[in-house]
């Protein structure tokens, strides 16, 4: 599986798929990737010949990865940003996302790489409850020990959760993204960006499972994980006097099932697909890479011109923390 940092590009009330040309966009997302980015990204657009610098550590990847974000609700009910730091054995990334671009475990099933103006979601904003879905079991937390302890196993498996963890997390709280990973290989896109993408009809993609008869082309498996340092939160006292957890995200959830994920294809060229060709792992030879240090210097002006830092009375844009 080729796994690489993608170190933070800008924190911004942007959207390019949900809400194309809208500054600001009603909650604020974390955004990585390529210096392309920008309120409405046309299909058509070509973008590595439009970047000039990508946060990813592969610099033929130009596409853009991007999430909500993350705040502490502290006991008097003000808010505070929670950065992201670099993933274990990924520093010094300059927080960001953790990208993962998986072929099935066999080492020979072939996958199709993306093709220019593909982009999906996973997730959904809306959710406050837990629904048993392909969309819902691929999001999940995981609740670290100091020093990333308690890292064991798939995202999703073991102690993960399906909400925000509900205590102290020592070393940080750890969002996973699965996407699908079948398309119909016809359509870049949907009118809800879901549609034209789907998960295998029976078992699961990494054993090889079929795509259904709609979606018969297996996409490589992406994966954001996204490290949370809520270790500056930690205090029990700042914590509700009820002990429930305190984390919102920029959508107002308050429970974890909001959360979601947007995805942009950017590779250049047939880079991709020579990744997945050589089933690459961390170090990939047939791609061409940067220095961490060089990602972390690619940066886009913010569009929207607001207070996302320090203590907030509230959530960017006025979103309404909620519980069910």
């Amino acid at each position: 599986m080729l796994r690489f940092s993608c170190s933070q590009l800008v924190v911004d009330r942007i959207d390019p798929l949900v809400n194309p040309g809208v500054a600001p966009s009603p909650h604020l997302h974390q955004l990585v990737g390529g210096n392309a980015l920008n309120t409405t990204m046309d299909p058509n657009d070509d973008l590595p010949s439009i970047a000039t610098c990508t946060t990813c550590q592969f610099t033929e990847d130009f596409s853009n990865y991007w999430t909500a974000v993350l705040f502490f609700k502290a006991r008097n009910g003000s808010l505070h940003r929670v950065p992201t730091f670099a993933n274990q054995y990924l520093e010094p990334a300059n927080g960001g996302i953790t990208v993962y671009y998986i072929p099935p475990y066999d080492g020979k099933t072939m996958v199709t790489a993306f093709q220019k103006g593909f982009r999906m979601i996973v997730g959904d904003p809306i959710r406050r409850s837990y629904v048993g879905d392909n969309d819902a079991r691929g999001l999940s937390f995981r609740c670290w020990g100091e020093n990333f302890s308690g890292d064991i196993g798939a995202p999703g498996m073991g102690t993960d959760t399906r909400t925000l963890p509900p205590k102290p997390c020592p070393g940080g709280i750890r969002a996973n993204h699965f996407f699908p990973t079948c398309w119909d290989g016809k359509n870049l896109d949907s009118p809800d960006h879901k549609s034209h993408v789907a998960y295998p009809a029976n078992g699961s993609f990494e054993m090889g499972a079929a795509c259904p008869e709609s979606h018969p082309v297996k996409i490589p498996q992406i994966l954001y994980e996204v490290a949370w340092d809520t270790r500056q939160f930690n205090d029990p006292n700042e914590w509700p006097e009820d002990g429930s957890q305190p984390f919102v995200f920029s959508m107002g959830d308050a429970t974890g099932y909001g959360t979601h994920a947007d995805y942009v294809f950017g590779w250049k060229g047939d880079a991709l697909q020579r990744a997945m060709d050589a089933n690459c792992q961390v170090n990939c030879p047939t791609l061409k890479m940067q220095s961490t240090q060089t990602a972390n210097k690619c940066q886009v002006e913010r569009k929207v011109n607001e207070e996302i830092d320090g203590w907030l009375d509230e959530l960017p844009g006025g979103m309404p923390v909620t519980y069910s």
